[in-house]
């Protein structure tokens, strides 16, 4: 593969500074999350080998783990052929999820449920009433 140094490749962030991020579990490939990263997120995760990310909805930097405790160890950061996507390649021994799940992509979209398997539409009706 081939390496190159941040100050060689001319990422391409969005009108708000940002970038998406996919993480992945190394070895496996496994999708955890995707998240983005500004300028200061993406050297902080280079500089300390941790995910750090910028939080939309907070406007702050976050560092994945510091507060649940599982943190993402980075071994590579890859960026792709346009230079506006990248993946974190990570050891999470924990759930990535702040649902608790291992993985952000734990529910698969399909055109149709059978009615039996589909939620409750009112308000307070239980499965089966």
């Amino acid at each position: 593969m081939e390496q190159v140094a941040l100050g060689e490749v001319r990422l391409r962030y969005d009108g708000r500074g940002l970038i998406p991020v996919i993480v992945q579990q190394v070895g496996t490939g496994e999708v955890l999350m995707v998240a983005w990263a500004n300028e200061e997120a993406l050297r902080l995760t280079l500089a300390t080998d941790t995910s750090w990310f910028w939080s939309r909805s907070r406007h702050e930097l976050w560092n994945k783990g510091a507060t649940s405790g599982n943190v993402q160890s980075v071994r590579r950061v890859l960026v792709d052929c346009d230079a506006d996507t990248l993946i974190y390649e990570v050891d999470s021994p924990g759930p990535a999820c702040h649902t608790g799940s291992r993985s952000c992509f734990f529910r698969e979209l399909v055109e149709t449920m059978a009615s039996e398997d589909a939620p409750a539409l009112c308000a307070g009706r239980a499965k089966g009433d």
